[in-house]
């Protein structure tokens, strides 16, 4: 056993991965999470005796180390889904990714005619790149098909324009996919595709995504470390640049050789009362995103096959909607209803956050029967979930504010910051499971990795852990 006392800050993916791994190796690991359950935005839950998410996770790597760690957490309690998503826009149902047949059929020749000259057009004359991604899209796709596909969604989630979304959230989420490699995998039928957008399959735990994290949080206390629960902590104890432990909610030092935080970096250096004015200045710059889910109980089954749609039409609120029905049988049981999850986005300052649990409850019902998604079954229950903090929002210029936090974040010693909060990164759980097993070896091997790097520059790291 190692004398090094280890404290985790967050019990989400990236947080209890680092627990896992340095408790694998010996150390003694103290986690402290905020609320009462381990997961983070992984977490599973019980509601009207199903199993349900909060939203749609699912897990797909190409990277081995992050394959072998998750695979051996789930050991057999795990299935692989076929993916059904698709994009609802004007009451019709595109497949995603594409198929030829179905964009020309629910578009219609001249509306497809239209994307194909406006992509053309790109192919001839480019969108010069600004810096948005707005114009990060266009140039791939086309301004028809960015107007179709990406912008009312994109503004959604994001509640700004296009024109100031970083071109940094294309460039992680969509990568290198263009309009002629998505319409080269349509006629291929998706057989040898490798992007990871548009995979087909994805593991999933027979309990939920949950599952995973709580079985890692489970081993942790069985190996002499401790899982505290419902225990947030107000920031660093720091002498000099010199981490020495964590304060906690009661304004108490608790010693600790080392520190990695999951918690949301602008919080965190909000409570560093040494971070300079400019430092202090970038982080007021630097916002997240809520989320509320409305989770409603249809009395049926069956009403439709995808995993999760995401709802494109501009007269809806609603972004996304996941079915449960359609992800493992383990989570219904014998329960012949299903459970809908619609995903609602908005900052604090919007009314959106501070409207009462009925009013959306409303809202979510009235917004399904729109859809017709239920195919008039009767809505049974319905539940409310609000989710603070949940996405980094990539304003144009963000990179700036974020280096200089970085920047200061550097300077100090027996320190990390890892996962989507506590990195301001747009994760999913490979990348938050890589930077926890990066952050273990750190620890192990004397800081060798730059975690800074995960997602941002995300290929390289793939290329050098896959043998």
């Amino acid at each position: 056993m190692h004398s090094d006392k280890i404290c985790v800050i967050g019990a989400g993916p990236a947080g209890l991965a680092t627990a896992y791994e340095l408790t694998k190796k010996g150390y003694k690991v103290d986690v402290y999470e905020a609320d009462s359950q381990v997961g983070g935005m992984s977490r599973s839950f019980n509601l009207w005796g199903q199993i349900v998410d909060l939203g749609p996770h699912r897990f797909f790597s190409t990277d081995k180390r992050i394959n072998n760690l998750w695979l051996e957490i789930a050991g057999d309690e795990y299935q692989e889904v076929n993916r059904i998503t698709r994009v609802f826009y004007q009451g019709k149902y595109f497949y995603y990714p594409l198929k030829v047949m179905n964009v020309l059929s629910n578009l219609g020749l001249f509306t497809s005619a239209m994307c194909m000259l406006s992509y053309a057009k790109e192919r001839l004359a480019p969108t010069k790149p600004d810096g948005s991604f707005e114009n990060w899209v266009v140039s791939r796709f086309g301004r028809r098909l960015f107007e179709i596909f990406f912008k009312t969604y994109s503004e959604k989630l994001w509640g700004i324009s296009c024109k100031d979304l970083d071109s940094d959230f294309a460039a992680q989420r969509i990568k290198k996919l263009s309009l002629m490699e998505a319409v080269i995998n349509a006629f291929k039928g998706g057989k040898g595709n490798t992007h990871k957008s548009l995979v087909d399959q994805f593991y999933y735990a027979n309990g939920g995504t949950g599952q995973i994290y709580e079985k890692m949080a489970a081993y942790v206390a069985q190996n002499g470390g401790n899982i505290h629960l419902s225990k947030r902590i107000h920031g660093l104890s720091v002498d000099g640049t010199v981490v020495k432990g964590i304060i906690d909610e009661n304004q108490q030092n608790i010693a600790y050789d080392h520190v990695i935080s999951s918690m949301p970096i602008t919080q965190l250096v909000q409570h560093l009362p040494s971070a300079p004015a400019a430092v202090q200045d970038a982080v007021s710059q630097l916002e997240f995103r809520n989320t509320v889910l409305v989770y409603l109980e249809v009395d049926g089954i069956d009403l439709f096959p995808d995993n999760w749609l995401y709802v494109h039409s501009p007269q809806l609120k609603t972004g996304r909607i996941t079915n449960f029905r359609n992800w493992v049988p383990e989570l219904y049981g014998n329960k012949q209803t299903t459970i809908l999850v619609l995903e609602y986005w908005c900052n604090f300052d919007d009314a959106e956050w501070s409207m009462p649990d009925l009013d959306f409850e409303n809202l979510a019902k009235k917004e399904l029967i729109e859809t017709g998604l239920h195919q008039g079954k009767e809505i049974l229950n319905s539940h409310v979930f609000k989710i603070p903090r949940c996405y980094p929002i990539y304003k144009v210029g963000y990179k700036d504010h974020l280096e200089v936090m970085t920047e200061y974040l550097k300077t100090f010693q027996n320190f990390q910051a890892v996962g989507r909060y506590g990195s301001f990164k747009y994760n999913n759980q490979d990348h938050s499971l890589l930077m926890g097993i990066l952050a273990a070896e750190n620890i192990e091997n004397g800081y060798a990795h730059n975690l800074w790097d995960i997602n941002t520059d995300y290929d390289s790291y793939q290329e050098e852990t896959q043998d």
